[in-house]
C-alpha cells in the first residue's frame, strides 16, 4: 500500500488543533497505529499556517470574524469551506491521503467529501453535535417562515452527511441512537467513541492554592462559552451564594473563552462578583492541570434543552480525572457520565445549585466520597484507550488493514511533561487528605 493511501485528512472547523482536544487524541491513535495524519482547522492566536506537532502535519487558515444573524454564518461556513477546500488540494498534492473525516459543526463537508469521491477518497463523520439541536435549542421551534426554512436546510444538510459517510462516529448512545433512525444508518456503520479522557496523563498535580485568590476554597468552570452553555446561570447561582447565603470563603474560576465572554464579564459586574471571579481566557493543558488540581468543586450549569440533554460533556469527565465532585443541571447524558460523583439538580433551579455547591464546600467527607468515584469511574470506565481501539477499527475497515495503536501508559510517571509532582493515586492517606484539603501534600 503506497504512504497515500496510508493517510487520513482530519477536518474541523470549531477549534484549533491540538486545542480541539477530541481532535488531537484521534489524531495520536492514527499515529501510533502507523496512519499519517494531515489536519486542516482554523488558526489560534499567534499560530502560524503550517505546523508538524508529533508527525501530524497541520495546515491552519484565518478564522472569519465572529458570526452574527443568518447572513454571518452563511458567510463563515461558506469562506471555511471553500479554503478547506482549497487547502485539501494542497494536502493531496503534498501529502495525499486516502480517507476524509469532517468533524462537526458544520454539517457542510459531505459536499467536499463529494467531490473527492470520484478519486476514490473514503469519507467518515466524526458527529460532534446535532445541529438541528443546535438550532431548536438556540431559537426554539420556528413559528415563521424564515425559521422554518432553516432549520429545514439544517435538517437537509444533516442527511446529506450521514448518507454520504462510509462510515458515522458518535460521541454517545444517544447520538448513534439518532444517526440509527435519523440518519437512516445501519447499526454496523455507526461506532461510538466517547471523548474521555487519558488518565495516565489527566490526573492531580500538587495544587496552587494562591489560585484561591486568599480564599478557603476554588470552583470551577471549563470550556465553551456560547449561548447554550449557561455559564451565565453558574454566576447567577454564585450571586445567590454570596449576596443570599452569605458564602464569601470560595473563588471561582472560568477557564475558556467563546461568543458570550465579553457578556458574561459584564455580567460579573453587575452581580458584584468581581472580587470573586477570575476569566483566564484561552488555556493550554498544563493551566487547566493546575486549576483543575486546585479546585474543590467542578460545575456543569448547562441548562436542559434538545441538544445538551443528550450530549456528553467533556468538561465533566475532565473534572472527574482530577477527583473534583460535580454540580450539574440533571441531563441524561451528565447522569451517564458522571454517575455518582456528580450532584444533579433540576433544570433552572438556580438555588438549588448555589445550595449543592455550597453544601460540597461545606462537606469535606462528601468531596472526598465524590472525588474518590470520580475518578475510579474516570479511570474503569471513560478512559481514551478503549475509545482509541473503537476508532482505529472504524478506518481498519476503510483501510483494509489492521490497525493496532501502541498506547503509551504515563500512570507510572512521578512528574508530568512540566516537572509538576502528580499526587501518587495509590497512597490513600495522600489521596484522601489531597482531596479534602487541594492544598499541597508532602
Amino acid at each position: 500500500m503506497s504512504a497515500a493511501r496510508r493517510r487520513v485528512l482530519i477536518v474541523v472547523q470549531n477549534l484549533p488543533v491540538p486545542l480541539d482536544r477530541r481532535v488531537w487524541m484521534e489524531c495520536l491513535a492514527l499515529r501510533s497505529a502507523g496512519v499519517g495524519v494531515s489536519v486542516i482547522c482554523p488558526k489560534g492566536p499567534g499560530d502560524s499556517f503550517y505546523l508538524e506537532l508529533e508527525g501530524v502535519r497541520i495546515y491552519k487558515y484565518p478564522p472569519p470574524p465572529a458570526a452574527r444573524g443568518l447572513l454571518g454564518y452563511a458567510i463563515e461556513f461558506g469562506y471555511c469551506w471553500i479554503v478547506t477546500a482549497l487547502l485539501s488540494i494542497l494536502v493531496a498534492v503534498r501529502d495525499g491521503f486516502a480517507v476524509l473525516q469532517a468533524c462537526n459543526p458544520p454539517d457542510t463537508y459531505w459536499a467536499l467529501a463529494a467531490l473527492w469521491r470520484p478519486f476514490g477518497k473514503k469519507f467518515v463523520y466524526d458527529q460532534h453535535d446535532l445541529n438541528p439541536e443546535v438550532f431548536l435549542s438556540r431559537f426554539g421551534t420556528p413559528t415563521g417562515l424564515a425559521g422554518r426554512a432553516q432549520l429545514a436546510v439544517i435538517r437537509w444538510l444533516e442527511r446529506r452527511t450521514f448518507a454520504m459517510a462510509d462510515r458515522v462516529i458518535s460521541t454517545n448512545e444517544s447520538y448513534r441512537s439518532i444517526a440509527l433512525s435519523r440518519g437512516n444508518r445501519r447499526p454496523e456503520d455507526v461506532t461510538v467513541v466517547r471523548s474521555g479522557p487519558d488518565t495516565s496523563v489527566m490526573r492531580p498535580i500538587q495544587p496552587n492554592p494562591e489560585l484561591r485568590q486568599g480564599r478557603a476554597h476554588l470552583a470551577v468552570y471549563l470550556g465553551i462559552m456560547g449561548p447554550q452553555d449557561g455559564v451565565d446561570q453558574a454566576l447567577r447561582a454564585m450571586s445567590i451564594l454570596v449576596h443570599e447565603r452569605g458564602y464569601t470563603d470560595c473563588h471561582f474560576a472560568l477557564l475558556g473563552f467563546g461568543d458570550c465572554l465579553a457578556e458574561l464579564q459584564e455580567l460579573v459586574l453587575e452581580l458584584s462578583l468581581g472580587d470573586y471571579v477570575t476569566f483566564t481566557g484561552r488555556v493550554g493543558p498544563d493551566k487547566i492541570g493546575e486549576y483543575l488540581s486546585s479546585a474543590d468543586v467542578g460545575l456543569c450549569p448547562d441548562p436542559k434543552s434538545p441538544l445538551n440533554d443528550v450530549s456528553t460533556m467533556n468538561k465533566t469527565m475532565e473534572y472527574m480525572a482530577y477527583c473534583l465532585p460535580v454540580v450539574s443541571f440533571d441531563l441524561v447524558e451528565t447522569r451517564v457520565s458522571g454517575g455518582d460523583a456528580a450532584i444533579y439538580v433540576p433544570d433552572g433551579d438556580l438555588a438549588g445549585f448555589a445550595d449543592a455547591w455550597a453544601e460540597l464546600l461545606a462537606d469535606p467527607d462528601d468531596r472526598e466520597r465524590r472525588g474518590r468515584l470520580a475518578r475510579d469511574r474516570v479511570s474503569a470506565e471513560l478512559d481514551w484507550a478503549p475509545q482509541a481501539r473503537s476508532y482505529l477499527m472504524v478506518f481498519g475497515a476503510l483501510l483494509d488493514r489492521d490497525l493496532i495503536g501502541t498506547h503509551t501508559d504515563n500512570s507510572a510517571a512521578k512528574r508530568d511533561a512540566r516537572g509538576n509532582d502528580y499526587i501518587d493515586l495509590d497512597d490513600d492517606a495522600a489521596l484522601s487528605a489531597f482531596i479534602r484539603t487541594r492544598t499541597p501534600v508532602g
